[in-house]
């Protein structure tokens, strides 16, 4: 056939055209249709921050294999795309790079509609990168469904979701302990703080009647409370009395009080409380109706209103003052310089966190309002339920116990954030001139002003501002996680009851992460089951997704992180994708990967990835060139079979088929990937192309084998299988084809044996001949005596002769043994290469040797086996049997290289 298929495959030449193709063709594109069974996947939305990471390409690649795969099992397969607003993230890349223009601080100077404008542009472009990027990865997802997370649609359902469980109690306004952080000047949740371990100095100090150890002596200036444990005898006699002392500031009064909280055996045995810079405390504060005095401020300095000698300064300045004014008062006892703790801090900012105690909006998550299974439930038992009843699936299932272990110690989900962009909270508060014109005056900024002037009125919610005078709209915007848990649902329409929330929704599965398992996985069950139980939804399409795949993180050679301050180990796809195709990276990304375990990545593995893709493209050049072109117009039928090589490579596909196919519901795609390429490699490449180069051709199962292997590799590497497919003329592209059945009429398991003792013999010379430093190009006589295998080997000895390179080949059942010549054993097959002056005989007489005392060593070892009764008597009876069967092939074996040796002269 003659065709203009170049003789290497050009990925840059390629790619960008086929991806345009795929989306002229609409390929992309799903619609309802209820003959089919709809497989929806919502791509976890990229931070609009404008750069892909290893992360988003490791979630692009399995997802487009997913989707792939199911568009061409036939369902109608949608792929949602989409990018995240990010609020602290984003809002924090556009002030640094405001800072670095030279505007100090840009809140300030530019106020909230300005930066507001500035974030917006930022976005905008960032958008734009991040679209061209996930294109290069070659990522089927319907473009023209795509959505942002502040979309004017996808704020309305965030505003109704809030309206909806503040009606229900689920959100209310309280003070509360949060996790703030003075460097963005914002709320952490819980799980966006980390823990980096530090070492720093740890005190001891006489405070009155006791000893008290602390890291934070800045916290203890109004501390006037000691806990101890009721049961430390120590301390007993010192419950419910007062002492009077002198501390930081001069003469304190201070009470004792015992909680079963205090570890006895920690420092001391004695504590005092800070409760409004520490959870514990707190918490031990509402339970005992102490007081809890702000002494840090909201910047991270003293309070001056609390201390006329610290305040105003920063913690590292005034913990150095208060450890000396300790000092010279005789009150510190002991310092501890080696001292090892975790210091909290936000993952985002990476600023210090300082728990503050703040009016913030919480979401309930103990109050039983949700109508779930004839019952009414909380947040935390819809969340359990969800998942223990198997309604939701995680994959891998070790994930479950740290998802419960989370769920378990839940507690209310501060929602509130102090920053400018984001979905902002839509609740109005009623204010007096006073404060309504205070708050205007100093720029509205944050819900840290509505705290200092104790804005506490009449509150009203929705979507517009209430009518009258004096209504302050709350300044903050919600945790990003808020608006993110909508994702599913919202970008199918809610809260309209759309056609394609009934038709594509729940989800067929998220795939994303394991480390975002708590930030967004949990915050998306609690959205949806809530928001679409609420529209009185049956609980089995309240999920947001069926399984919930989590893929590891990727790491350098070494196994560590990688990290953009080290460029040798830091891979940026897109430079991995110009220099060896996007196929490439793919598959170095998926093979080799399993569910929730990390894996190592670095460029040699996906230049290996590189010759594969150009191994694909040269069998499938040699393949064309070797046909006619009438050869793949015609259908395949089992009349086209000839030999039983044919069959042979047609039941090892089938076999392949239905393998892959148990595989992509098993979720295991590194697996199925893995066995593709051996096949393609290994049988296809290496047997069947060559014998497809002789007499033995059959151009009707080259191709259809070919073209069936295009098939299941397209989800793998789109863009070379979708370019050879241009060649066979096809009127229809690669991506809507139907994925490969198993036909099981070209199962012939009885040809499939008889071929695989065929390579075997193929093998087993080739072997002998590269031992014996046979040049490769010099072709030998072989005699082959077959016995029972005759018909086999005798029908395939033209296939023999040519792979094994062989002069002459010579088949009889049984013979005379053969001296002077090489013996082979496969099996009960003898084969005997005569020497003829090509093998050394003394060399061949020392080998024998060698494999006869290796043989009787063996044999040995197993006649030892067999009598001892403890094996024959608890091991299976199949195993036993087994054994027996081995040591008469062995003892057969040594015969035959005892004769051999014999006839050697």
């Amino acid at each position: 056939m003659s065709f203009d298929m170049e003789s290497s495959y050009i990925a840059k030449k390629y790619e960008d055209e086929i991806y345009r193709k795929w989306e002229k063709s609409s390929a992309f594109k799903a619609v309802i249709d209820r003959k089919k069974k709809s497989f929806t996947v919502a791509m976890p939305p990229p931070n609009a921050t404008g750069v892909l990471h290893l992360g988003h390409a490791v979630m692009l690649a399995i997802e487009d294999i997913m989707i792939r795969h199911a568009r061409m099992q036939g369902r109608s397969a949608l792929w949602i795309p989409g990018t995240d607003h990010a609020a602290i993230a984003t809002q924090s890349v556009v002030e640094r790079n405001l800072e670095e223009k030279g505007i100090k601080n840009p809140r300030e100077t530019l106020g909230r509609e300005k930066l507001l404008k500035e974030i917006r542009g930022f976005a905008e472009n960032s958008k734009d990168v991040i679209r061209n990027q996930i294109r290069k990865m070659g990522a089927s997802c319907d473009w023209s469904r795509e959505k942002y997370t502040l979309d004017d649609d996808l704020n309305l359902a965030v505003n109704t979701l809030f309206e909806r469980m503040f009606k229900d109690g689920l959100i209310y306004r309280g003070g509360r302990i949060v996790n703030w952080d003075p460097k963005m000047q914002t709320t952490v949740a819980d799980d966006e703080v980390e823990y980096v371990e530090e070492k720093a100095k740890f005190y001891y100090f006489q405070y009155g009647p006791v000893v008290i150890g602390t890291a934070r002596p800045e916290t203890k200036l109004l501390d006037k409370v000691i806990v101890v444990n009721p049961k430390d005898k120590r301390y007993k006699h010192m419950v419910g009395k007062e002492f009077e002392f002198e501390w930081i500031e001069g003469k304190i009064k201070t009470k004792v009080i015992a909680d079963p909280c205090v570890d006895m055996s920690l420092g001391t045995g004695a504590m005092t409380i800070t409760p409004a810079h520490s959870l514990v405390d707190f918490e031990l504060a509402q339970k005992y109706k102490l007081d809890s005095p702000q002494i840090i401020d909201f910047d991270g300095k003293i309070r001056k209103e609390v201390s006329k000698n610290f305040g105003g300064m920063t913690i590292e300045e005034a913990r150095g003052k208060i450890v000396e004014t300790l000092r010279n008062k005789g009150l510190v006892k002991k310092i501890d310089e080696n001292y090892v703790h975790n210091l909290a801090v936000s993952y985002r900012g990476k600023g210090i966190i300082e728990p503050q105690v703040m009016k913030q909006w919480f979401v309930d998550v103990n109050k039983k309002v949700i109508s779930w299974k004839g019952k009414k439930l909380s947040i935390k038992e819809v969340l359990q339920d969800t998942v223990k009843s198997g309604m939701i699936k995680i994959v891998p299932k070790k994930f479950e116990k740290i998802y419960f272990h989370w769920i378990d110690n839940l507690r209310d989900w501060c929602i509130s954030r102090q920053i400018w962009w984001g979905h902002q909270i839509p609740v109005w508060y009623k204010v007096n001139k006073k404060q309504y014109d205070e708050f205007n005056k100093r720029g509205g900024s944050t819900s840290t002003l509505l705290n200092i002037l104790n804005v506490d009125g009449e509150v009203r919610y929705g979507t517009s501002s209430p009518k009258g005078q004096y209504w302050l709209r709350d300044p903050d915007t919600l945790d990003t996680w808020f608006s993110a848990a909508l994702w599913t649902f919202s970008t199918l329409g809610w809260p309209k009851k759309t056609e394609d929330l009934k038709y594509f929704h729940p989800t067929a599965i998220l795939e994303t992460g394991y480390d975002i398992l708590f930030f967004w996985v949990a915050r998306m069950i609690l959205a949806t089951t809530y928001a679409l139980r609420s529209d009185k939804v049956p609980e089995a399409k309240c999920i947001p997704f069926k399984t919930v795949y989590l893929h590891g993180l990727i790491r350098d050679r070494h196994g560590k992180k990688m990290s953009k301050s080290n460029p040798e180990t830091c891979i940026d796809p897109l430079d991995m994708i110009d220099k060896y195709s996007a196929d490439a990276l793919r598959l170095s990304l998926v093979i080799g990967s399993t569910p929730g375990n990390d894996m190592r990545l670095y460029e040699e593995k996906i230049a290996g990835y590189r010759n594969f893709i150009n191994k694909i493209w040269n069998a499938s050049r040699f393949a064309l060139i070797n046909v006619e072109s009438k050869d793949f117009k015609e259908e395949f039928s089992a009349a086209k079979i000839k030999n039983t090589a044919d069959k042979w490579i047609l039941t090892g596909l089938g076999r392949l088929i239905k393998s892959v196919e148990k595989d992509f519901e098993n979720h295991r795609y590194s697996d199925a990937g893995m066995k593709i390429y051996d096949f393609l490699w290994s049988q296809y490449c290496d047997w069947y192309l060559e014998i497809s180069k002789g007499a033995d051709k059959n151009p009707d199962v080259l191709i259809y084998v070919l073209q069936n292997l295009l098939k299941l590799l397209h989800p793998f590497v789109p863009f070379v299988t979708e370019k050879i497919w241009e060649f066979f003329g096809k009127e229809n592209l690669l991506i809507g084809q139907s994925f490969p059945q198993e036909n099981k009429k070209f199962n012939f398991a009885k040809e499939y044996k008889n071929f695989e003792l065929i390579k075997e013999i193929i093998l087993q010379l080739r072997s002998a001949k590269s031992e014996a430093r046979v040049e490769p190009g010099k072709k030998i006589d072989v005699i082959i005596y077959a016995g029972k295998h005759l018909k086999n080997i005798t029908k395939n000895a033209n296939v023999i002769s040519r792979l094994a390179r062989l002069s002459s080949l010579k088949v009889d059942k049984h013979g005379e043994k053969i001296t002077q010549a090489k013996s082979i054993f496969v099996g009960d097959i003898e084969i005997y290469i005569p020497l003829k002056n090509l093998l050394n005989p003394d060399k061949e007489k020392k080998s024998l040797n060698e494999e006869i005392n290796s043989k009787r060593k063996f044999i040995h070892s197993l006649e030892q086996k067999l009598k001892n009764q403890s094996f024959l008597k608890n091991a299976p009876k199949e195993v036993v049997n087994q054994q027996k069967e081995r040591l008469k092939l062995e003892l057969t074996n040594l015969k035959r290289l005892s004769n051999r040796l014999k006839y050697l002269v």
